[in-house]
């Protein structure tokens, strides 16, 4: 039967759009958004006092432009977290290195009414995250950088009335301005500025090009500082910068890719999301931020230099072209332990191209620390042998006849006179050795390989007698920030040869067990950052994987510190922590050094010996961790996590059971499956007949 419809009265129209209304919120809300790894990102970790010498500046995956506030007090970085007066905004910083730091140049400091030198800028309220930086002051002015490849962008809110910017291009750390030269020219000025290189042993040289987006009058403070004045009713501000190690125009051509604020920040803020995704953890949350927080520090340097077409200056102040991209800004002795293998795992494309950088250093006169025509800040370059050893090896193409007449003379300067150096330079030797087998020259290989094995009288006469006075004293018989006890150890390519030094292997485990159970170690800098791989050869290897767990993410207890020996100050406390005041007192993350230290950790590899393609396994610090940068995904899941299961009980690899705890560079690039069952005791037979030195 047929029924006509009823006109819904206007009560029910009200309630059926509640009710679309209420469904369409549902089932947007109820959905849940995913976390972009940027998100996850904490920048201020380590940005106060003497804890990681890190900053929150707008920064960009491997690009030397990086833009933060200069607070008053200071850091290495020019930033401290608690510190509320501002004397403006400098342009560049090399993130947690020591020497007091560097960088700092381009000095821009915002103002109201007439200039006046005495009168502060207040910090009010700041936040930040990866590509961007945010800050307000007491006195109104508002200020938003943001940072894309060689590209910045400042944008100021300021009140009506007087204002302007004074711009100090004679500033830089630690008084390392050297020179600079300029033209103005409108509303930009452009130029070069040099300064001196970490620990003040070279100089670099940075060319900028900044543009105001509003019509300005310039004054002339002094010989390097400007005063820059803005209309009275302007309250927008933008200031566009771009650097270049090249030359002007390619500055120029950076800032004008400046198109807007927001624009900008998603570029960056995509960029990092892209490298920060290469690893994905399961786990607790806190720690999982932490995990990504730590992970960003690995990814700040070395810096591209090369531009697009592939323009790039190179180590002698020469310009040349290249078709892959050139780095530089390099802290070889601090993270070739770390970051280093980091970046080979994670980004395998771009580790390429920074290996290949690296070897280009020698046509054009490699130096240990730094020359004069640097094209970048940079710190120090010792070990570049062991890495490109290591690069070889793990399938990475070099020209190697190139670079063959570079190495072997600086075989020939390598230093021999200090405990440490001696150690060190031995395993250079040693991967030069490795080099020259590459080459097929066998000889060549063996002759090195031998002079490698010379460590050996150095080894008997500083580091066999520990009952000497001054065997815990940091910096005894001249060495670099260590002990004794400490460098004693640093023989990775030879720890056969390194267990009969010691008398074998019973004396040799208990030598290492007194090293740890007397809280020998230091773990504010690198010289034994990796003692803990020794105890895979001696009589008790599952030490090692309680010993990492405990270093990563317990309490320990820490007697040295690089400004004094044992038993000043002791520290008792977690190293890693997601705040301010992040490492323990006076150590620095050195360019990744630390921070890639802890992700290796966290994912259950290390690597054993830097220049040979094998990491150590430990329980991961997450249940599942996922590699995405080999040929298909790795996957690693842990059976039976907790956090009192420290010990791995079995290991299998896409389905077969792994009598070793270790694993190859191959194997992770092949992807697959990797299940580790954790337990509370140790498998003392698992491996026991499989050590890794039998590949050596």
């Amino acid at each position: 039967m047929y029924m006509p419809l009823k006109t819904p009265s206007f009560l029910q129209v009200i309630c059926s759009c509640l009710f679309i209304l209420m469904t369409l919120t549902n089932l947007v809300f109820g959905q849940k958004r995913t976390v972009k790894k940027h998100e996850l990102v904490n920048v201020f970790l380590g940005s106060s006092g003497d804890h990681g010498q890190m900053s929150p500046a707008a920064s960009y995956p491997f690009s030397a432009l990086s833009i933060a506030p200069q607070t008053y007090p200071t850091t290495h970085t020019g930033y401290e977290y608690l510190a509320k007066e501002v004397l403006g905004f400098t342009h560049n910083r090399f993130e947690g290195v020591g020497c007091m730091g560097s960088g700092g140049i381009l000095l821009l400091k915002p103002f109201l009414g007439t200039y006046n030198e005495a009168e502060k800028l207040i910090k009010s309220s700041e936040s930040a995250g990866p590509g961007y930086y945010k800050i307000g002051f007491t006195n109104g002015i508002r200020a938003d950088v943001v940072v894309n490849k060689n590209t910045g962008l400042h944008h100021y809110h300021m009140p009506e009335g007087k204002k302007g910017f004074m711009i100090n291009l004679g500033h830089a750390f630690n008084g390392a301005f050297v020179n600079e030269a300029h033209v103005i020219n409108g509303n930009t000025i452009e130029g070069w500025i040099q300064a001196k290189t970490t620990c003040q042993e070279g100089i670099y040289k940075v060319f900028y090009h900044l543009k105001f987006n509003r019509p300005v009058k310039w004054e002339i403070l002094d010989a390097h500082r400007l005063l820059v004045s803005a209309a009275d009713l302007d309250q927008e501000i933008g200031i566009e910068v771009g650097f270049s190690s090249v030359n002007t125009d390619y500055a120029a051509k950076s800032a004008s890719r400046a198109t807007g604020l927001n624009n900008l920040k998603q570029l960056s803020t995509n960029a990092w999301d892209e490298l920060l995704d290469q690893v994905e953890v399961k786990g607790d949350a806190a720690r999982t931020r932490l995990f990504y927080s730590l992970l960003y520090r690995t990814i700040q340097s070395p810096y591209v230099i090369s531009e697009p077409d592939g323009s790039f200056r190179s180590v002698d102040g020469g310009l040349h072209r290249s078709d892959s991209t050139r780095y530089h800004g390099w802290a070889v002795w601090d993270n070739y332990k770390t970051q280093l293998p980091l970046l080979s795992i994670l980004y395998p494309k771009k580790y390429g191209d920074i290996v290949g950088a690296l070897a280009n250093l020698y046509p054009y006169g490699k130096k240990n620390f730094a020359g004069k025509t640097e094209p970048s800040n940079t710190v120090r370059t010792e070990h570049a042998t062991v890495v490109l050893l290591d690069a070889l090896k793990k399938g990475y193409t070099i020209d190697l006849p190139s670079i063959k007449d570079s190495l072997l003379a600086e075989a020939s300067r390598l230093d021999f006179n200090k405990p440490d150096k001696a150690l060190e330079s031995a395993y250079d030797l040693w991967a030069l050795s490795g080099i020259f087998k590459f080459m097929g020259d066998a000889q060549l290989s063996q002759d090195y390989l031998q002079k490698a094995g010379g460590y050996q009288k150095y080894w008997i006469k500083d580091f066999k007698d520990m009952t000497a006075k001054d065997v815990d004293k940091m910096g005894a018989r001249n060495l670099y920030q260590g002990t004794l006890r400490q460098y004693r150890w640093a023989v990775p390519f030879d720890v056969e040869g390194l267990i009969a030094l010691t008398g074998g292997k019973e004396k040799f485990t208990t030598e290492l067990d007194d090293f740890f159970d007397h809280d020998y170690f230091n773990r504010t800098n690198e010289p034994d950052l990796q003692t803990q791989m020794l105890y895979l050869v001696s009589n008790k290897p599952w030490k090692y994987q309680k010993l990492v767990h405990q270093l990563a993410v317990d309490t320990i207890v820490q007697h040295y510190f690089n400004d004094n020996s044992r038993g000043i100050g002791s520290f008792i406390d977690r190293v890693y922590k997601n705040e301010p005041k992040a490492y323990v007192r006076t150590m620095d993350d050195d360019a990744g050094a630390m921070s890639g230290w802890f992700v290796l950790t966290a994912v259950g590899i290390q690597p054993i010996c830097v220049g040979l393609p094998i990491y150590a396994l430990n329980v991961p610090l997450f249940e599942t961790i996922v590699i995405k940068s080999g040929k298909v995904p790795l996957t690693i899941k842990v059976n039976n996590y907790g956090d009192e299961n420290v010990y791995i009980q079995k290991v299998t690899l896409n389905g077969k059971s792994l009598d070793r705890t270790w694993i190859t560079h191959e194997e992770i690039k092949n992807g697959g499956e990797m299940i580790i069952t954790a337990s509370k005791t140790p498998n003392m037979k698992l491996g026991a007949s499989n050590l890794w030195t039998k590949i050596l």
